[in-house]
């Protein structure tokens, strides 16, 4: 199938950088033409779809570095999946990852899951057309006996047990490898959220057999004991880092200085419901939280976007929500979507292949109503998600 789609304005690149009355040409899976309207319309075959937003703008599809597919985001995350069997659970993963879709995000990562349920879910959506984002899954999350997320079948008590894991991970045919550096909040019963999980060693062991796999590696990290590990291992992504001690926060400035100096993006999981996260945890330590993030970036650390959701109030079609927290931490609308286009695409090792509008690239991209380089909130005026060639019109929701 060959689409014309045309629009008051494309963003074409990093920084905000925009085409007006511009048009993009897709042949099968991939962009063919990204210029001027004229210009591309004459590359157009006559049985080319035309689909024409004059007051919208078009840009890359979103990529959503941090959810849990198999997790409801309901109250008692962790009680319905340990209630609900494979079947039904892998039924609802895709209608959540549905919601992802209707809401622009072309492109998921998927951070610990059940029995490789994401896997096939990411096998059927890319094999079979079940309509929903492209999905890069990291299998069952590594973790200790009764750690953070021991529920996905993770647990591990061993250096042996450990390169076992991440072997059947890889062999399985994961994206990414995962490991709970620390402790982390809907685990009841677990180690708290700034309890180191491993040692430095044991997580240079995971690197280490993840690499010979080719694969990265993402470690869940709240507290400074567990970043420090993670950083030293030599880790991918970092997810949340919050920096947190059994007395508050230890934030270390050399430790930022690595980060920044190794290029370890950082993803914080702000949950789209990050306002009422702030009132529950305490508006003065969640603003200190929030704000020690925009001193990272103003530090060189690279910033991420990511939603965390599957757990309690992080819905998944609140995508948007969670790139108004980067607005919130200062970030422009500009540095926003590229924390969710280009720089995810880097972050997350497929910036070769999606994150911005260009030949040759994936068709993966949304059309919005309004102009999101002014205002992020016009990014929930969704009229077309396209995905790998295939375009989708969600539901009519108010804005």
């Amino acid at each position: 199938m060959e689409y014309l789609i045309s629009a008051g304005q494309v963003v074409t690149g990093p920084g905000g950088q925009r085409l007006r009355d511009g048009a993009v040409l897709v042949r099968g899976e991939r962009i063919v033409g990204v210029g001027p309207r004229p210009d591309i319309k004459v590359l157009a075959s006559p049985e080319a779809t035309t689909m024409a937003f004059p007051n919208g703008t078009l840009l890359p599809g979103l990529i959503d570095c941090h959810v849990h597919l198999a997790l409801d985001a309901g109250p008692d995350p962790v009680t319905a999946l340990l209630d609900t069997d494979d079947a039904d659970l892998l039924a609802g993963m895709a209608k959540r990852a549905r919601q992802l879709l209707d809401s622009g995000v072309t492109t998921v990562r998927d951070l610990g899951d059940r029995n490789g349920l994401a896997l096939r879910l990411r096998d059927s959506i890319a094999r079979d057309g079940v309509l929903g984002p492209r999905i890069l899954s990291a299998g069952t999350p590594l973790t200790r006996p009764g750690g953070h997320c021991w529920f996905f079948g993770g647990e591990v008590d061993s250096e042996a047990a450990l390169r076992e894991l991440v072997r059947r991970n890889a062999e399985e045919g994961v994206d990414v490898i995962k490991v709970m550096a620390t402790g982390g909040g809907i685990t009841k019963g677990g180690p708290p959220v700034w309890q180191a999980q491993f040692t430095t060693a044991e997580l240079h062991l995971v690197v280490a057999e993840a690499r010979k796999a080719g694969l990265p590696v993402a470690a869940h990290a709240h507290g400074t004991a567990g970043i420090e590990a993670a950083v030293a291992a030599g880790v991918t992504t970092l997810e949340h880092c919050t920096w947190m001690a059994q007395d508050g926060f230890d934030v270390r400035p050399d430790l930022v200085a690595e980060i920044a100096a190794k290029e370890i993006r950082v993803c914080p999981a702000a949950s789209p419901d990050w306002r009422g996260f702030a009132e529950r945890f305490g508006v003065e330590r969640a603003e200190e939280m929030f704000g020690r993030l925009r001193w990272m970036a103003d530090q060189g650390v690279r910033l991420i976007a990511g939603t965390d959701a599957g757990v309690t109030h992080a819905v998944f079609d609140g995508f948007v929500s969670s790139l108004e927290f980067f607005r919130h931490i200062g970030l422009s609308p500009a540095e926003a979507i590229d924390s969710a286009t280009v720089e995810a695409a880097l972050a997350l090792g497929i910036a070769s292949d999606t994150g911005r509008l260009s030949p040759g690239y994936r068709a993966d991209l949304l059309a919005v109503t309004g102009d999101p380089l002014s205002d992020l909130a016009d990014l929930r005026d969704v009229r077309l998600v396209m995905s790998a060639g295939r375009p989708h019109t969600p539901p009519t929701k108010r804005r």
